[in-house]
């Protein structure tokens, strides 16, 4: 982790006035990325856009408060993990230890002091990219170095959620490498392990847009999380993908679909209905189900193809296609 990591990293400033703004912007000099909010809400809109590393709050603002402001970025599965510095005129100390024990990592009076605010907006880039790094380790699986089922459960989640509050498709597709337990068998878990990999490889180069995740879901299964496909182009997704792992041509020495690896896949996708109102935590849930549904369907039809639902949430419309 360097100075230029740091430096780079994307800053968020929320506070009503234009002018303290521009202060806070001078004083911030040497980080290169900051973007401002003047209320709560463009700072929630902002912060769910953005990603920030780090988010400088005015703990009195009109309308939605600082405090409030604070709340509804910790409710949010993706942003709550960003670190928030209060930044206020205020300076009782019965104020500093509630933001701190609502979860802020620090408290800045007003007017700041230039080289004080410096020094703690580094220190706590400095953490939360270590912190990155450290989630990003945990998060990968050691075999594939693709993306682990913990870290697929974490983001399946927050795009369900992310998908239901914006009222776009959302895509998973479920993949499972043909009969893989007789290669193992023939040709020994190490070749099995090469062969898993090279699997992964072609699948992460296919995860292309924002959003989008390929994970070793679990043994031989892959997942690929899809935001803003709908059925049909993620089923055309599914069979770009398996028609490159069968022209990947991995030899199998003991399939009974061909003499290559081949991929069964399931997708499902979910959309919102127009009349639905999005919270229901089981989004996710439901969403592996069905592709897990299609995925069966596909190996009890021969393997080496692809199976998908659809449904309209809240899941009252489930239809199975064929591809």
């Amino acid at each position: 982790m360097t100075d230029l990591d740091i430096h780079s990293a994307c800053i968020l400033l929320v506070d009503d006035d234009p002018g303290t703004i521009q202060v806070l912007h001078r004083a911030l000099g040497p980080f290169s990325n900051v973007r401002f909010a003047t209320s709560g809400a463009l700072a929630l809109k902002l912060a769910e856009e953005l990603q920030p590393d780090l988010i400088l709050l005015d703990a009195d603002m009109p309308g939605m408060s600082g405090i409030e402001t604070f709340w509804k970025l910790k409710s949010d599965s993706l942003l709550q993990a960003t670190p928030v510095i209060f930044v206020t005129s205020r300076r009782e100390t019965d104020l500093e230890v509630e933001v701190l024990e609502l979860g802020a990592v620090d408290f800045i009076s007003k007017p700041v002091n230039p080289a004080l605010l410096r020094a703690r907006v580094g220190t706590q880039l400095r953490l939360k990219l270590l912190t990155d790094e450290l989630r990003s380790a945990a998060g990968h699986d050691g075999l594939t170095g693709i993306a682990n089922r913990r870290q697929f459960d974490e983001w399946i989640d927050a795009e369900c959620r992310r998908a239901l509050r914006g009222g776009t498709p959302l895509s998973l597709l479920l993949a499972d490498v043909d009969h893989f337990k007789a290669y193992n068998d023939c040709a020994g878990h190490l070749a099995g392990d090469d062969a898993l990999r090279k699997v992964a490889l072609v699948l992460q180069n296919e995860t292309r847009r924002a959003g989008e995740l390929t994970a070793r879901y679990g043994g031989e299964e892959f997942a690929i999380v899809l935001p803003g496909l709908d059925g049909e182009a993620a089923r055309q997704r599914a069979e770009e993908v398996r028609s490159l792992i069968e022209a990947r041509a991995i030899p199998h020495p003991r399939s009974s679909v061909g003499p290559v690896v081949t991929l069964s896949i399931g997708v499902s996708t979910l959309h919102l209905a127009a009349d639905a109102t999005p919270v229901d935590s089981s989004a996710a849930r439901a969403l592996i189900q069905h592709a897990d549904n299609a995925l069966y369907l596909a190996k009890k039809e021969g393997r080496n193809r692809v199976r998908y639902e659809t449904c309209s949430y809240p899941f009252g419309s489930w239809t199975r296609q064929t591809a």
